[in-house]
């Protein structure tokens, strides 16, 4: 299968690749009514690509029967609108199942998460990797790449045996490692998406990154849009313009070695009344006394 065949999702990894949350009933079930409004609000604001099942959507807290709930609300919801790139990862047999689940249910990409396991070889990883993709060789692969030790030469041996493998989420918080990752496994062969959203954004497009994930973007469409038009015109003046507005929101994010990620995203939406603040273990809602900072940013944005 040509390259060419992915010409639709590679457009879509070169974009804003929003990561959505899962909002949760009083009963600690999905809402299913509140995600749908979620989705639409993405979409109305502009937003083509939509990751279910990726962390900030609380992947590793979802049952297996609510993972495949998720993916179908957002295909449905999504329709002709957006590309889904779909979240799937545990061991190989969930892995390929939920891969597959994907494909029957229309969605043109799968990404793949970092596998969680204490003993992970180099040539285990493009295993792993190469099992996945062979299963569901029509759609897109997106690695999502956190491991510092793994090298570029096996990416591009990934991809020489599975030519769906088309974009890379990497999501080292390197940008020398980036550049370096990038050009040993091929530049121009995979989409590079900076996988640490917006704040290393601009350094990883300077090394040759043109998409970025984004859980922000739940909050801020418009924001997070404003960002990669400045990237891809290459006015880093105005992209930093945009970091400086976010820097506060993220660092709250990314505190305690990002232990309120998805929190600090759902605080935000529930102070704007759009969605429950419940995460789940081991996930912890906001204690009250950093609440307020939450909501004062969310207002500041206007949105």
């Amino acid at each position: 299968m040509s390259s060419e065949t992915f010409e639709t999702q590679r457009a879509a990894l070169a974009d804003v690749v929003s990561i959505p949350v899962t909002p949760f009933a009083e009963d600690g079930s999905v809402d299913q009514d509140v995600h749908r409004a979620l989705l639409r609000r993405l979409l109305d604001g502009g937003i083509r690509t939509l990751t279910p099942n990726g962390n900030t959507g609380e992947f590793y807290a979802l049952g297996p029967q609510e993972r495949q709930l998720v993916t179908e609300i957002t295909l449905d919801e999504a329709g002709d609108r957006g590309v889904i790139l779909v979240g799937v990862g545990h061991d190989v047999p969930t892995a390929v199942a939920s891969a597959r689940h994907a494909r029957e249910r229309g969605a043109a990409m799968v990404m793949v998460h970092q596998p969680v396991h204490p003993y992970v070889s180099q040539g285990g990883w493009v295993d792993y990797h190469r099992a996945i993709a062979e299963a569901v060789p029509e759609l897109g692969v997106v690695p999502y790449i956190r491991n510092d030790r793994l090298s570029g030469e096996r990416l591009a041996e990934l991809a020489d045996s599975c030519p769906n493998v088309i974009g890379v989420k990497y999501a080292v918080p390197d940008a020398a490692r980036f550049a370096a990752f990038a050009r040993d496994a091929g530049l121009d062969r995979f989409v590079w998406v900076a996988g640490l959203a917006e704040p290393y954004a601009p350094s990883y497009f300077s090394a040759g990154a043109t998409g970025f994930t984004s859980g922000l973007v739940n909050v801020a469409p418009a924001i997070s849009l404003n960002m990669i038009e400045a990237l891809r015109s290459g006015d880093y003046p105005a992209a930093m313009k945009v970091w400086e507005q976010i820097r506060r929101f993220e660092e709250l994010r990314a505190a305690s070695g990002s232990a309120n990620n998805v929190t600090v995203v759902k605080e935000a939406l529930a102070s704007l009344g759009l969605c429950r603040r419940e995460v789940r273990p081991p996930s912890k809602p906001l204690p009250e006394s950093e609440r307020a900072e939450v909501a004062a940013i969310a207002a500041g944005w206007s949105v």
